[in-house]
């Protein structure tokens, strides 16, 4: 069985006193892989840019735009219909042994890497090292670690940043997905385990009626390393199904941001975000 989805994602900026000229980057358009088809996919920039696209170092397809004359408002809509099909069942068989040889540390090396944005801090440093001599396989550790994160943070929007980093949000206990998924992988790669950030979107209704628009969000969760890419979702303590729809990868949130720039003309701008699903199969 698979889901088909149409994801409606609005977003852009106002502009108090106009802006003159603007410079962005948009990820907001899915990826085929093995879990999902992209159908269809477009992306509609007001006003009319400039516009690049490519493929980043990481696979998520990019937009990059220039809009040269004067605005108050820019607009993003990006609409996608992806069908979803994902296995839920995978079982991690690698090793500690096969995730600490040459082959995994140095194809995978980047996915170790503790950034900026994913270092846990000391008391989750200490606490990864030592679930890894505990623990008999790379899964138990996972389990382990994600049912700590998930034990002792509290979901709270606005509690936290874009920029916020995993220590901090450890420290205040409180957080939104992003800061799951940057504890998670924090202490998944201190551990020795290879780790990437997934930014997407999620139809929270799963019984949303056919045809039917409802509010989709945008979500993040991660994908480990266990001789294949095997994804969970810190967050809800659950492996993502077909209602979840994979649009970026990286080291952590600043590798896949949806939409960043720069603008000239004005002190200020004030960001809006719609994400709207509708269910087709």
């Amino acid at each position: 069985m698979s889901t088909q989805l149409r994801i409606v994602h609005r977003t852009g900026y106002t502009y108090p006193g106009g802006a003159h000229a603007s410079y962005n980057e948009a990820r907001m358009t899915p990826q085929s892989n093995t879990d999902q088809v992209v159908l269809h996919s477009r992306l509609d920039i007001s006003p009319t840019p400039w516009t690049y696209s490519y493929v980043d170092y990481f696979g998520t397809a990019v937009t990059a735009f220039e809009v040269h004359e004067r605005h108050e408002r820019l607009q993003l809509v990006a609409t996608s219909t992806v069908e979803v099909r994902r296995d839920t069942a995978k079982q991690a068989s690698a090793s500690w042994q096969t995730l600490r040889s040459p082959e995994v540390t140095g194809v995978r090396g980047e996915w170790l890497e503790v950034t900026e944005l994913t270092d846990p801090g000391e008391e989750l440093t200490a606490y990864a090292s030592g679930l890894a001599a505990d623990c008999a396989t790379p899964q138990e550790l996972v389990d382990r670690a994600i049912e700590r994160l998930r034990a002792e943070m509290t979901y709270q929007p606005g509690a936290t940043g874009v920029h916020t980093r995993a220590a901090d949000a450890w420290t205040g206990r409180r957080g939104v997905c992003q800061d799951h998924v940057h504890l998670a992988l924090g202490v998944l790669r201190t551990a020795g385990i290879p780790a990437r950030y997934v930014s997407g979107y999620v139809l929270p209704k799963r019984a949303a009626a056919l045809g039917v628009p409802t509010t989709g969000e945008s979500h993040a969760w991660l994908q480990w390393w266990g001789g294949e890419w095997i994804a969970v979702d810190p967050t809800n303590g659950n492996t993502p199904d077909d209602f979840a729809v994979d649009v970026g990868m990286g080291r952590d949130y600043r590798d896949v941001t949806p939409l960043r720039g720069i603008f000239t003309g004005v002190r200020t701008s004030s960001m809006f975000v719609e994400v709207e699903m509708t269910r087709l199969s």
